[in-house]
């Protein structure tokens, strides 16, 4: 398989996207924060001192998905046309961050969607590091895409 972010030489290059078709694309990631079960009750009954934990989350989620392009080297910024954030207690110690995203480009919205997703784990650590710095973070993948040349990708676990 060809990188393509890799020119001849070896060297690091930026994409030519311009002779490629607008397609609509789709990309859906998720990470998992891991965490004490007394601070997803924190979090869950409203009582975390910083506000609301999961809307403040989502938020950074959405504002950094419009960011990527600052944050990753070759990305291209994209035309974002949705950012969805879903968070949730999958269990009585996790947290599991959906993202979904949506645009019509020229190139994939996947790490758009992987940053969304990872941004807002991050920011539930800091809004509860005070009383559990021993979170982890973890579990950051895509779990679908659609569009462009490379077709439907679906993780199988």
């Amino acid at each position: 398989m060809e990188l393509t972010h890799l020119d001849e030489t070896g060297a690091a290059r930026m994409v030519d996207v311009g002779e490629k078709a607008v397609t609509r694309r789709m990309a859906r990631a998720q990470a998992v924060v891991t965490m004490q079960p007394e601070t997803l009750r924190m979090i869950t009954e409203g009582r975390a001192k910083k506000g609301d934990v999961f809307a403040c989350a989502r938020i950074a989620g959405i504002m950094a998905a419009k960011r990527t392009w600052e944050l990753i080297p070759m990305c291209h910024p994209i035309p974002i046309e949705s950012v969805e954030i879903e968070i949730e207690a999958a269990s009585e110690c996790t947290v599991r961050i959906v993202s979904t995203l949506r645009c019509s480009h020229k190139t994939g919205i996947e790490m758009e969607a992987l940053t969304a997703a990872s941004v807002a784990a991050l920011t539930i650590y800091d809004m509860c590091k005070a009383v559990d710095r021993g979170m982890e973070i973890g579990a950051v993948c895509l779990l679908h895409k659609e569009g462009g040349k490379s077709g439907v990708f679906d993780r199988t676990e």
